[in-house]
């Protein structure tokens, strides 16, 4: 049996708390993360007493203040954020619906800012949620965006399916990830929702590489995609250029 090393068993019990599970009991704890009780409480307390865990009074534990504070200073995180969201409230002022701000984890999507109103379509989408890169319109262009090697070994993969419109096939995926990159948008309808449409287009940094992509949701059965794309390409050029990004010109035709 692998004897498990200390910063594995200080992870795993961080990484006992999730959307679903945001107040546990030491007992919780040492369930989710695989430790013995014992282990657990020597752990949680050292956490506490840094203040990545906070106990409240019924004694149930939650994440920490402290966390927040270290999460901020993470480039693809609050920092981005501030520098977007001027971007991300003109677009949800233009349309009215579910604006999102995403970035790319491993074979997942990130959402890390979303602005919604009352009357918007609705999705299964928090800040912080995770889902597929296949399966959203941000998602599918953070992975037209990847590494041609990453792009393979990911469509080569097990596609999850969330709706009978959800794209699973390999050969149709590599389609659409080259169309993603000929129009510089990505139109994703009903994969995750039967309901719900996407426009989606890539954000740059400094150097030009996407780091991130934004996006707008609407009811599809009303959609206008003409209309949504050059907002949503506006939304993304303009936090493009907060970060730094500047455009090539371009040349001139040689006469």
């Amino acid at each position: 049996m692998t004897t498990r090393s200390a910063p594995d068993r200080l992870l795993s019990v961080l990484s006992a708390f999730d959307h679903e599970h945001s107040a546990l009991s030491l007992t919780d704890i040492s369930r989710r993360a695989g430790l013995s009780l014992t282990t657990a409480h020597r752990l949680v307390g050292a956490l506490t007493e840094w203040g990545a865990l906070e106990r409240d009074e019924s004694g149930v534990y939650h994440v920490g203040l402290r966390l927040w504070e270290v999460a901020a200073l993470a480039p693809r995180g609050l920092a981005l954020r501030q520098v977007a969201l001027p971007y991300l409230e003109d677009l949800y002022e233009a349309t009215h619906e579910n604006v999102q701000l995403a970035v790319r984890d491993g074979a997942e999507v990130v959402y890390i800012e979303w602005l919604s109103g009352r009357s918007a379509v609705g999705v299964h989408i928090r800040v912080g949620a995770r889902w597929p890169l296949h399966a959203t319109g941000v998602g599918l262009v953070l992975l037209a965006h990847s590494d041609p090697e990453y792009q393979e070994e990911y469509c080569s993969g097990p596609l999850a399916s969330f709706t009978p419109y959800t794209v699973t096939d390999p050969v149709r995926l590599r389609r659409v990830l080259a169309e993603v990159r000929r129009t510089g948008v990505a139109v994703s309808s009903r994969q995750v929702t039967d309901d719900a449409l996407s426009v989606a287009a890539p954000v740059r940094g400094a150097g030009g590489a996407v780091v991130a992509a934004v996006s707008v949701v609407v009811p599809q059965v009303d959609a206008q995609v003409p209309v949504l794309i050059p907002a949503v390409r506006l939304a993304a050029r303009g936090i493009s250029r907060a970060l730094g990004w500047q455009p090539v010109a371009p040349r001139d035709t040689p006469r």
